[in-house]
């Protein structure tokens, strides 16, 4: 409906379709997830990784030697992505005990069912 079609005789209709798309719009926007505005990659410098994973200059200066942790160099100075840093230390995550135990008794079971079944066939013959 065009605005130059609204009369007195007409609002009514007038009013109706802007309820309507006022619903639609409604709808559209509780649907509609959250827009993920892509984060920049910034390199950052040694001193803000040092801040990030808790260690001091010298020691990140030897893991970046040993090629331990993720960086890149260009010329002289060395650079970090803040993500990559947080991926490297979440992987070195220590096992609790009750996740190894559970781990050496699912590997024991498994092999123990195999080397029953292998020394049942030997027997057998």
């Amino acid at each position: 409906m065009e605005s130059n079609e609204i009369s007195f005789e007409n609002l009514p209709k007038a009013v109706a379709h802007l309820v309507s798309e006022i619903a639609i719009i409604k709808l559209l926007v509780e649907v509609k997830q959250p827009q993920q505005v892509p984060q920049k990659r910034i390199p950052i410098d040694i001193t803000e990784a040092c801040q990030i994973i808790g260690k001091a200059k010298p020691t990140v200066y030897t893991l970046v030697r040993k090629r331990l942790i993720p960086c890149y160099k260009n010329g002289k100075k060395l650079y970090f992505f803040e993500e990559e840093l947080l991926e490297w230390i979440s992987k070195g995550r220590k096992k609790t005990l009750q996740e190894i135990e559970s781990e050496a008794t699912a590997d024991f079971k498994k092999n123990f069912r195999k080397t029953s079944a292998e020394f049942n066939l030997k027997s057998k013959l």
